[in-house]
């Protein structure tokens, strides 16, 4: 899938692996304007600027942009701005010819000419490093470029498509981001929408990412029971579809051991909040218990689905071993282990060994 060069640049997957519209777009009122709007510049060759949070699913809008452009037939390439390293953004981008540098041996093509007839993909544009950014307005400009040590200007037909986390008005004020050049990317504007704003497409998004994972891991983990998806659709989450997605990995992956009811990773508190005198309830104390008792719910149950084997629940649980055996004593899980599993009472000033 990786085209030769640094990592921070790959092709993206073909429209055949791509998921359905009612994936991508939902059906919450607030993400059909976008749907309408994403419609409208589809057999265009406009550039498109795509803003949001973190793990909003920009990179997904920018592939089925692309999968269903007129540039389809050829390659999808995206490339990370902020990973590539200074030195390196020009003659990875652009290219070079040979002698240009030391090490070049050979010329090599850059990813504005592999994505020829197709879509440049630009992700994280507030981080082009702004000796650059005259050149990307050059080539959004007329579709001119050069390879480093080459006087001949070459010509690339292809769909530039943008993508930033930050306000670009923001980077020109801060003189990071050059004013004309930001004309020039935003042409179109899509703003996505965080999850939270967007709360009815939860439990599809959460039942498709289920789906996913059990081809993935070759599981067969239980459908979410409807306490699970309120639970889900009442989240904060902070880190939008991405975060989603990896909560439902761990799911599939420890609700499929033993068929455990699903409830158990996401637990309302289960002791009612205690008011003071006054009437008042602090919600900042009732949301800590909350956390903490769902976090020791998941880790009796990693223990128990391992056989108390502390360092397997610790790698199932992706924490480091020493991180596990704190939160156990601070949870006193192992004193309800040892309650349960002996008919003596356990003396707490004693401490009976574990599997590791």
């Amino acid at each position: 899938m990786s085209v030769s060069g640094v990592a921070s640049a790959k092709a993206v997957p073909k429209a055949s692996v791509l998921p359905s519209e009612e994936i991508i777009f939902g059906r919450s009122p607030a993400m059909q304007p976008i749907r309408q709007m994403v419609n409208k510049v589809l057999g265009t060759d406009l550039p498109v600027l795509i803003q949001g949070e973190n793990g909003t699913g920009k990179g997904l809008l920018a592939q089925y942009i692309h999968s269903r452009s007129k540039f389809a037939s050829g390659a999808c390439i995206k490339v990370n701005c902020a990973a590539i390293p200074g030195s390196l953004v020009e003659s990875e981008l652009f290219g070079y010819e040979k002698g240009a540098f030391t090490d070049a041996h050979t010329s090599k093509p850059g990813y504005v000419e592999m994505a020829g007839n197709g879509t440049l993909f630009l992700d994280e544009i507030s981080d082009l490093d702004l000796s650059l950014q005259a050149k990307t307005l050059q080539l959004l400009q007329d579709g001119q470029y050069s390879r480093i040590g080459d006087t001949q200007e070459r010509h690339v037909h292809t769909r530039v498509i943008c993508a930033t986390n930050r306000k670009l008005e923001d980077e020109i004020a801060a003189g990071r981001f050059r004013q004309d050049l930001f004309y020039r990317v935003n042409v179109v504007t899509i703003n996505l929408l965080p999850l939270r704003e967007r709360r009815e497409d939860i439990p599809g998004l959460a039942n498709y990412f289920l789906e996913q994972c059990n081809v993935r891991f070759e599981r067969e983990a239980p459908p979410f029971p409807p306490e699970l998806l309120e639970a889900l659709t009442r989240k904060e989450w902070r880190g939008n579809i991405r975060e989603l997605e990896n909560i439902v990995a761990r799911y599939a992956i420890m609700g499929a051991l033993d068929g455990v009811a699903a409830e158990t990773h996401l637990k309302r508190p289960s002791t009612p909040a205690k008011l003071s005198v006054d009437g008042s309830v602090s919600l900042k104390h009732i949301a800590k218990q909350a956390v903490r008792e769902m976090e020791s719910n998941v880790i009796l149950q990693v223990l128990r689905e391992n056989k108390w084997n502390r360092r397997k629940a610790a790698h199932a649980l992706n924490i480091s071993y020493r991180a596990l055996i704190y939160k156990i004593q601070e949870a006193g899980l192992a004193q309800r282990h040892h309650r349960k599993n002996s008919q003596a009472p356990v003396d707490p000033t004693q401490s009976t060994p574990l599997p590791d």
